[in-house]
């Protein structure tokens, strides 16, 4: 019978000088510059990019924890429909991520009650009522990673207490906000140290992970778009895991090894996906009659911004008036640009197919990169 478990407290952080070996410090750099690379490439964009850039995120770092969904899944409870509990969570999965990352970015810092609010969007219509009751609160029960769901006999790691936990978070803050360590270094750190604290009783994988690119956003890395990270360590899941571990043991090497790699990864292939998107408003006005629908033309135009559409929606970007709404509808089907997802008369939601595509593309290609041999 266990009568008694040693939880681990991480040590303090928030004034430390720790940094890799040199060879990981220079794998950090490279990551650096293909970020921030990215990034400028993906200025020339509007805001559709950084939106399209944070669903590729959430969705990688939600597969990571176990949940999946499809493209038409995600978009169907985008629109509103809950029936998909997965595809639920996914979308609180990137409402959380774009919040965060945004106050970091405006408000120059990363604060507790940022993380709570990302904690609360990402929790409140979890299907599980016991994790919805503790949604945007630190836990006031031990947890562990592996072992039994019911103990934590052969436990991966025990976080600390509850009353140490809030202490720790503010420990970890004091170093996320700094300006004095290298920005990848910086990011990886702050992950792994927040999964070391484990502070909510679920959510700490897709939250953790939203931190690092926060903690780039705040450090002007990432202006325009973030890169999806997630999907390259979904990629490394394996080193990813016992990376974290050997994080807890002293060794940082492994996670920013781990991080840079899925940076470098996602920074790449996001370049090719700039440039594709960029590219399919024309496309989609080079599939249309512009003699005949002008009313089309003028929804294909808009769609990069709305990839996900109710027939309000297009009736609106096609002008406002119904029968032309309904005719451009009718005609963007027809040519392939949007596809219906709902399979009913009323409330219908379409996607817009060659952003769907992509966004499955982009992941395919990121983890087929970091699988090849080096």
């Amino acid at each position: 019978m266990l009568t008694e478990i040693t939880a681990s407290i991480p040590p303090a952080i928030a004034d430390a000088q720790a940094s890799p070996s040199s060879t990981t410090s220079m794998l950090a750099e490279e990551a650096l510059r293909a970020v921030s690379y990215a990034d400028g490439a993906a200025s020339l964009g509007s805001q559709a990019l950084a939106r399209f850039m944070a669903r590729s995120e959430s969705i990688a770092s939600s597969k990571i924890e176990h949940i999946v969904a499809s493209g038409d899944d995600y978009a169907r409870a985008a629109a509103g429909n809950r029936s998909n509990s997965s595809a639920t969570s996914m979308v609180a999965a990137t409402e959380a991520l774009q919040n965060l990352v945004s106050n970091a970015g405006l408000g120059g810092e990363i604060t507790l009650s940022d993380i709570l609010s990302a904690h609360r969007t990402l929790m409140e219509h979890d299907e599980f009522p016991w994790d919805r009751r503790w949604t945007g609160r630190i836990r006031e029960e031990q947890n562990w990673i592996g072992g039994s769901d019911h103990s934590p006999r052969d436990a991966d790691h025990v976080p600390p207490p509850p009353d140490r936990v809030e202490e720790a978070l503010r420990d970890l803050l004091r170093y996320a906000n700094r300006l004095d360590v290298p920005a990848i270094v910086q990011a990886a750190i702050v992950h792994a140290q927040f999964e070391s604290i484990h502070p909510f009783t679920d959510g700490n994988g897709r939250i953790g992970r939203a931190l690092i690119e926060a903690v780039l956003q705040r450090r002007g890395v990432t202006r325009n778009a973030m890169v999806p990270l997630a999907s390259g360590l979904f990629a490394l899941r394996t080193e990813y895991f016992s990376a974290l571990n050997r994080y807890r043991d002293g060794d940082i090497d492994g996670i920013v090894n781990v991080i840079s790699r899925s940076a470098i990864a996602s920074a790449s292939e996001s370049l090719e996906t700039f440039i594709r998107m960029q590219m399919f408003p024309e496309e989609w006005q080079r599939l249309i009659d512009s003699r005949a629908a002008s009313s089309a033309l003028r929804v294909a135009e808009r769609l990069l911004e709305y990839p996900i559409v109710t027939s309000d929606d297009l009736v609106e970007l096609a002008g406002g008036r119904t029968a032309t709404g309904y005719s451009a509808i009718a005609l963007l089907e027809d040519r392939g640009i949007i596809r219906e997802v709902t399979g009913r008369k009323r409330d219908r939601i379409w996607v817009v197919s060659d952003i769907v595509d992509e966004l499955e593309d982009l992941d395919r290609r990121i983890q087929r990169r970091l699988s090849a041999p080096e």
